[in-house]
């Protein structure tokens, strides 16, 4: 059996890619949808090929990867806010 084809599977990943943006904006990550909706417009808008493919799927990846890691912040009560890095100079 032949694999599917660039074309066959762009709209759907594209798809699972707006769905997670609706999410992101759901949870009030309107910066990070953002920017996940414009790199997936940029790969979706260019040539059918296995590069555009390649792309969608590692941006969907990355896009769950980093909703989980916030959904673990959050429920261990950690943020970047909640440790700030204090600067020190020497004299």
């Amino acid at each position: 059996m032949e694999p599917n084809s660039p074309a066959e599977e762009l709209p759907a990943l594209y798809r699972a890619i707006l769905d997670r943006v609706a999410v992101l904006e759901a949870a009030g990550e309107r910066a990070q949808a953002a920017q996940l909706r414009t790199d997936a417009r940029e790969a979706y808008s260019r040539a059918w090929d296995e590069r555009a493919r390649r792309r969608l799927e590692t941006l969907l990846r990355r896009s769950e990867r980093d909703a989980t890691s916030d959904r673990t912040r959050r429920r261990s009560g950690r943020t970047a806010a909640a440790h700030p890095t204090v600067a020190t100079t020497e004299r």
